[in-house]
């Protein structure tokens, strides 16, 4: 029985039986279409919304993915290493270029 429900095209009706099911039950669960002002607006909790556009650029996000590449693939490296020197310095020039790129 599980070899017969886990074969691809049985699972894959059971999963359209479970979207059917579960776009069902949203649209009971859903307002009506009825277009209003305030479905408009944008929600901000409560708040005003900002006077000025914010144009944060790019530079801090290629910053912040720089530090999580060189984070990741640094801890992928020494982990997959022997403990040895060569590791240790690795390891210690790994936190300096962080500590740089925190500063930053």
């Amino acid at each position: 029985m599980n070899e017969i429900l886990l074969s691809p095209p049985v699972a894959f009706l059971i999963y359209v039986a479970l979207v059917g099911i579960l776009f069902g039950a949203g649209r009971l669960l859903a307002s009506d279409a009825r277009p209003s002002v305030f479905k408009a607006l944008p929600y901000a909790s409560g708040e005003a919304p900002p006077t000025r556009a914010a144009l944060p650029g790019y530079r801090t996000f290629f910053v912040v993915a720089l530090f999580f590449v060189i984070l990741h693939l640094g801890a992928l490296v020494l982990a997959s290493s022997s403990l040895t020197w060569l590791g240790g310095v690795y390891g210690i020039g790994l936190l300096l270029i962080l500590v740089v790129l925190i500063l930053k």
